[in-house]
């Protein structure tokens, strides 16, 4: 696993994809996401998808100054020269509205095709159109949504239990989706009908968001990359200058503290890189 600790230093990306930040809920790591923006550049940056709650909004307004931060960095990103492309998810539906439509150096697309260095086509979409709950069924989503709202809140409350025990970070969330049956069967699913998708589409890869579930593995042929979440990963997928894909997770504020806290969150996670070659 690759932690970072912020610090002054810059480091440049070739692209960088990341989603699910569900800004407009309390849940989101607004303020990990500007530290990550301040220490990175990129040729290209896609937001794949549920940047904006708007779910959450609906229900109840909750906007942090954090949360216009993160609005103004990527946009003064896309003013200094990052192109920016905006892949609305199903929490921020909404925008689909705008697909096909620009602001300077932002683009708003319903896909896109990322080609690395290497000539490799990645098909870079949210997700959501393969979920069949979403996508037949929102209402059980939205129910979904509730659910996974609620073990949050109970997840803050064990983690602070275990902070005075002086018991490392767990997540209830990635425990259920690794061991109850029917979450497994529905990320492999997923990764199945995602993968699919971009062998239709001729792509040698696809790269996606919305199960917030970070991932970099080789499917049939086809590589997967999920680039996760800023609820509770905080991770970005990266494409270093060399064609080099690689899985960033960055801690939750600029402690050593907190990088600590996040590597025993996700000990099984081990620094993956995949080369161009």
């Amino acid at each position: 696993m690759n932690v970072h600790v912020p610090n002054a230093e810059v480091t440049r990306y070739r692209a960088i994809w990341i989603s699910d930040v569900h800004l407009g809920t309390s849940r989101a790591q607004a303020e990990a996401l500007l530290n990550f923006f301040r220490s990175s550049q990129s040729d290209f940056l896609y937001l794949v998808g549920d940047i904006v709650d708007n779910w959450a909004l609906k229900k109840t307004w909750l906007w942090h100054q954090t949360h216009n931060d993160v609005i103004q960095k990527i946009l003064r990103k896309a003013r200094k020269g990052t192109r920016v492309v905006y892949i609305p998810g199903n929490h921020d539906e909404q925008f689909r509205d705008f697909v096909g439509s620009r602001f300077g150096r932002l683009v708003v697309k319903r896909n896109d095709i990322h080609v690395g260095v290497d000539g490799t086509r990645y098909l870079v979409m949210h997700g959501d159109e393969f979920d069949g709950v979403v996508k037949y069924a929102k209402w059980l989503a939205y129910l979904g949504d509730n659910a996974y709202e609620a073990a949050m809140s109970l997840n803050y409350s064990v983690n602070w239990a275990r902070r005075k025990l002086g018991l490392p970070y767990w997540s209830l969330s990635a425990y259920l989706k690794h061991r109850v049956k029917k979450a497994v069967e529905f990320l492999s699913n997923f990764e199945q009908a995602m993968v699919r998708e971009a062998r239709r589409r001729g792509a040698g890869g696809v790269i996606c968001g919305h199960v917030h579930t970070p991932e970099m593995r080789t499917i049939d042929g086809i590589a997967y990359f999920n680039d996760g979440d800023w609820v509770e990963s905080c991770s970005a997928l990266v494409e270093h200058m060399d064609g080099t894909f690689e899985l960033i997770y960055w801690p939750q504020d600029v402690t050593q503290k907190a990088a600590e806290r996040m590597a025993n969150a996700y000990p099984h996670r081990q620094r993956r890189l995949v080369s161009a070659s």
